[in-house]
């Protein structure tokens, strides 16, 4: 069984996304997903709450904030501390039963990671379709997952409902959250998609923009 399924999401529960529980169900039911991972900056209270209300796969998650950069942790319900190391990040995402993924690899105002980091992530995101530039950052996260023989997989790092879905990761097994973890870890998985198009993330920018004025 084939599921498609975007692995990087960031819902209103992140400080810089507007993407709420309706929208991410919209948005991922048009692009023909069958599930999404949400990964908020330094909080999982989205994931376990959008859990909670949608039949939709939702696979929990969070995109740490390390002292050498972000890190995403899916299959994590427990928060992980910002501001740790990356590979005592990674310890502490195993610790917590998830999997421990290395994220749009050089990419520009990002926060990634050394690509020279020793962590022992489980998986690579070698395609992130917010990465700029895009191509640049698809060429090293395949580097790296090659030097690292490790899963290669892919998101949107969606901030804006239309993002969700540009770039998802194929699993090959079941249909549940520990089914769609499994499958990556054992490499049961392909990367899809592309770069957000550059009229979508002009559209983000201004919605975005939209927000912090009323937050004002």
């Amino acid at each position: 069984m084939t599921l498609k399924i975007d692995l990087h999401v960031h819902s209103c529960y992140s400080r810089d996304s507007i993407i709420t529980l309706e929208k991410l169900v919209f948005y991922a039911r048009r692009r023909g997903l069958d599930g999404v991972a949400v990964t908020d900056h330094d909080s999982v209270q989205g994931a376990i709450q959008f859990a909670r209300q949608t039949d939709l796969l939702i696979i929990p998650g969070i995109e740490v904030s390390t002292a050498g950069g972000h890190v995403v942790g899916l299959g994590v319900q427990d928060l992980i501390p910002r501001g740790l190391s990356v590979a005592y990040t990674v310890e502490r995402i195993h610790e917590a039963s998830g999997i421990a993924v290395f994220c749009h690899p050089s990419a520009f105002f990002k926060g990634s990671v050394d690509g020279d980091t020793s962590a022992r992530f489980d998986a690579v995101e070698v395609m992130n379709s917010s990465a700029i530039p895009f191509k640049h950052s698809v060429n090293q996260g395949e580097k790296i997952a090659a030097r690292l023989g490790l899963p290669r997989v892919a998101g949107s790092d969606a901030h804006f409902g239309p993002d969700i879905g540009c770039a998802y990761t194929e699993t090959h097994g079941g249909r549940s959250v520990d089914d769609a973890i499994a499958d990556i870890t054992k490499g049961r998985c392909e990367p899809r998609g592309k770069s957000i198009p550059a009229l979508m993330r002009i559209r983000r920018e201004a919605a975005l923009m939209r927000r912090k004025i009323r937050l004002i």
